[in-house]
């Protein structure tokens, strides 16, 4: 069966993917294509486009269409939302019960206008609505390679849904509890990401980073996050606020600048803000963790520790390590697209897996747009550019010597990552033993803050020695804490508080970066690359060569390897 999953529900990261008979055959996010960052209000045209031409079908041979939207999850949960908000928030308890209608209108006619744009007809087509936690839920379990596993989806909100925990055995999903909106993980830490002066939906991983510099125990979180015995509780007056409550057009209350003074400005490390983001960081660990404990545990233990985690929240890596630390959990599934782009994979998934598929795991995640030889160089010719085509051989042992000379380069080969991390294929690398290597990529390649850490990519052979752990980290989802011994060799790599987010790679799932890697080894005597995304700070990762050019002649880079093809600033 012929499955296109469309994931444009919400107004931000549409994407669009393709399942035929079980597999996955092509994924993308449409700010990719638009270069618009998470392509906030725009439909997955190029996306669904892409996946079409990638299958080699036209759009006349899908046969169904899969939506993580649903309209009978919507009714269903209504009046749960009504009861829950009706006090703190009437006007929203209102418009949940009156304009019910007008919801499923503009979910669903995003959808048909998506298809329509595409050149699919939306009356020729079967349409299937699945529900929004579901479609995360599937995005990891179905790819994971587990029969039985525990599943949690935490985010901002689905239908009204803003956490679900569920089970799954022999690839049915079973419902366990939900926890609905207002009364959301992701809402409380998008709302401690607006007061630290980030943007929502976009800065929340910069509260990660920054929260290893504070201390929680200095800063009071609990008046805006409260565990109770099943889950936890927002305060509604301080979390995502109404209108009336907000300060200065923000999702923070005014009352929040009385508890935690006024929200930070600037781009440095200071207090209180450091505290802020650590306790904040540390109530969203701790709310997980119960939860585990209360509706996890049993099937933990009766399963091997099989734990598969999706929703946005699931990209918080440090709230990862903890759970991967629980003694409970032994084997831990992030996919690589975790937050609402992954729902589009993840709702063709949970319908063929309905139609009585059985869904391929998930081992790469490179999923999107390739460029041949021709392709590269018409991008050349167009801006009229010079380049040194090379073979093999010579491209790989000119990247490595550069490398190992502790130069910084731009890395563009086979198919774009799908999700927001750069796994080798469209990637920004560096010497990690180099002093200095990753302030130089911060400040004049990516032009972000100094404290943002950066990610080593590894190995798979050598990553226990490196990260103290066997577990696999394919996708960069996990972190570990790294050994004393390889903080000191490689420390441009290590975050402050000794831990890193890798990527161990192997030869099955991308032989030329593990190559690359392996060369590197052989030249150092060290098999660990650093590896960050090919953007600038604001963009989305690069997608085709002109998008790769521009960002080398529009930063301080002076490599790029598109391909066998290398073009360089300096001068011979």
């Amino acid at each position: 069966m012929i499955i296109l999953g469309l994931g444009c529900a919400f107004e931000h990261d549409p994407a669009a993917a393709l399942l035929i008979d079980g597999k996955l055959v092509a994924a993308a996010e449409e700010e990719r294509f638009s270069r618009n960052k998470h392509a906030i209000d725009e439909l997955p045209t190029q996306s669904i486009k892409f996946v079409l031409e990638e299958a080699g079908i036209g759009p006349e041979d899908v046969q169904v269409v899969a939506y993580p939207w649903s309209y009978e999850a919507y009714t269903e949960k209504r009046w749960d939302y009504v009861k829950r908000t009706l006090r703190s928030k009437p006007s929203h308890a209102y418009k949940a019960l009156i304009k019910s209608r007008d919801r499923r209108k503009r979910a669903l006619g995003k959808a048909e206008r998506a298809l329509r744009s595409a050149g699919i007809d939306p009356q020729k087509v079967e349409f299937v609505c699945v529900e929004h936690h579901l479609a995360h839920a599937s995005s990891s379990y179905h790819f994971s390679g587990y029969r039985d596993a525990a599943i949690m989806s935490i985010d901002g909100k689905g239908e009204f849904v803003a956490t679900l925990i569920a089970h799954g055995v022999d690839g049915k999903i079973e419902k366990l509890h939900e926890i609905l909106e207002p009364d959301s993980l992701g809402l409380f830490y998008a709302t401690v990401t607006d007061y630290l002066g980030f943007q929502h939906h976009n800065g929340e991983y910069k509260v990660m980073g920054m929260s290893a510099y504070g201390d929680a125990t200095k800063i009071p979180v609990e008046p805006l996050l409260q565990k109770t015995a099943d889950g936890y509780r927002v305060n509604d007056d301080l979390v995502w606020v109404k209108k009336a409550l907000r300060h200065k057009g923000h999702r923070y209350a005014k009352e929040l600048i009385d508890l935690w003074g006024p929200a930070r400005e600037g781009e440095g490390l200071s207090e209180p803000y450091i505290h802020i983001a650590a306790a904040a960081q540390v109530a969203l660990e701790d709310a997980v963790l119960a939860m585990i404990d209360t509706h996890l545990a049993d099937i933990l233990r009766n399963n091997g520790g099989h734990l598969c985690l999706a929703g946005g929240c699931a990209l918080n890596v440090r709230m990862n390590r903890r759970i991967l630390n629980h003694p409970l959990v032994q084997h831990l599934y992030v996919p690589p697209a975790a937050g609402d782009s992954g729902t589009s994979v993840g709702a063709a998934a949970w319908l063929a897996q309905q139609r009585g598929e059985t869904i391929e795991p998930m081992v790469h995640a490179y999923y999107g747009p390739s460029y041949d030889d021709a392709a590269i160089e018409a991008a050349l010719a167009k801006f009229r550019i010079p380049f040194v085509k090379e073979d093999d051989e010579a491209c790989l042992e000119r990247a490595t010597q550069l490398l190992a000379d502790g130069q910084i380069i731009s890395w563009m080969q086979g198919p774009m990552e799908f999700g927001p991390r750069a796994l080798g294929n469209r990637s920004i690398l560096g010497n990690p033993c180099v002093p200095g290597t990753s302030d130089e990529i911060n400040q004049r390649i990516k032009f972000r803050e100094k404290w943002r850490p950066f990610c080593p990519s590894m190995l798979a052979e050598d990553a226990q020695a490196i990260l103290g752990s066997a577990h696999p980290s394919r996708f960069m989802t996990l972190s570990f804490t790294m050994s004393e011994e390889w903080k000191a060799k490689i420390p441009e790599v290590v975050h402050v508080d000794g831990s890193c987010r890798p990527q161990t790679v192997s030869q099955e799932t991308n032989p030329r970066f593990y190559e690359l890697l392996s060369r590197f080894k052989a030249r150092t005597g060290v098999p660990v690359l650093i590896n960050t995304s090919l953007n600038r700070r604001g963009e989305p990762m690069v997608c085709s060569p002109e998008d790769a050019l521009n960002m080398l002649f529009g930063s301080g880079l002076e490599h790029l390897f598109i391909g066998n093809y290398y073009i360089t600033k300096k001068r011979a």
